[in-house]
């Protein structure tokens, strides 16, 4: 199931967007953008960063089921 990003405007009118899954759990929010231009490019940023991230973890101890 695809995600979608939600934006709304808050109360003192900037710009945020939600990362939803398929059924509706927020995954990842943003900070508030006074453009809505500026939410949607942050958008395209997210995802265009996203597809080649790596996991950077710098925990201790590694999750179970997670390769370290």
């Amino acid at each position: 199931m695809a995600g979608t990003f939600v934006v709304t405007q808050d109360a003192s009118g900037d710009y945020r967007f939600a990362l939803t899954t398929g059924n509706g759990v927020v995954i990842a929010s943003s900070e508030g953008h006074r453009q809505k231009g500026a939410a949607m490019n942050a958008i395209d940023d997210l995802r265009r960063t996203a597809v080649d991230a790596v996991v950077d973890d710098r925990t201790t101890v590694p999750e179970p089921g997670h390769a370290d």
